[in-house]
């Protein structure tokens, strides 16, 4: 009994959150240039440039995430495919295009960008440079990305690939391939599934 009672408050709570999680989604999805159905996103969320975000059908965006579209443009620029699982406390930020496939799982912490910061004028703070090398990322259908791996400006990710955790990928992976280290490399390919 005592175990039955004891975790009444774990479900209650689990369910509050999950209520306002869903609610949360609900009044923010006009803001976005797409929103799909049964999509969650999880707040504390920073969002900037929603207009040019697509979030597809069943994505689940965690807490604490940053989606991020830089100016000019008013093409979508960040695009998140059906059944996407982004864990949380994770940064997406384009200036041209950053999209992710069809039920793609990202860990805790992961950053990808399409871009990066501008710091070739030693008497400028980096802050004040702007962008630079601005390159498409694109990551295939059921790509795994491992806890606090970065993906850096005009790499594409294969369908059913894995990077592992702390990695950081500067070139192309293929499809079904693990990739692992910094900088990232292939180590292994997997199985085909008949």
């Amino acid at each position: 009994m005592a175990r039955v009672l004891g975790s009444l408050p774990l479900d209650l709570y689990r369910f509050a959150r999950t209520a306002y999680a869903k609610a949360f989604s609900v009044s923010i999805a006009g803001a976005f240039a797409g929103f799909g159905r049964r999509s969650v996103i999880e707040p504390p969320l920073r969002v900037d440039g929603e207009r040019r975000i697509v979030v597809g059908d069943d994505v689940y965006i965690g807490a604490n995430s940053w989606l991020q579209t830089l100016p000019p443009g008013e093409d979508v620029a960040i695009e998140i495919g059906d059944g996407t699982s982004i864990v949380g406390n994770c940064v997406i930020s384009a200036a041209q295009s950053v999209v992710l496939g069809r039920k793609v799982l990202i860990a805790r912490g992961v950053y990808i960008s399409d871009h990066a910061h501008a710091f070739d004028d030693p008497d400028k703070a980096i802050l004040d440079q702007g962008i630079d090398g601005v390159a498409p990322v694109a990551i295939g259908d059921g790509a795994w990305l491992g806890e606090n791996v970065v993906v850096t400006p005009g790499v594409t990710i294969g369908r059913g690939a894995v990077i592992g955790a702390n990695a950081v990928v500067l070139d192309d992976v293929p499809d079904r391939a693990i990739a692992v280290g910094v900088p990232a490399r292939v180590v292994r390919t997997l199985n085909r599934v008949s």
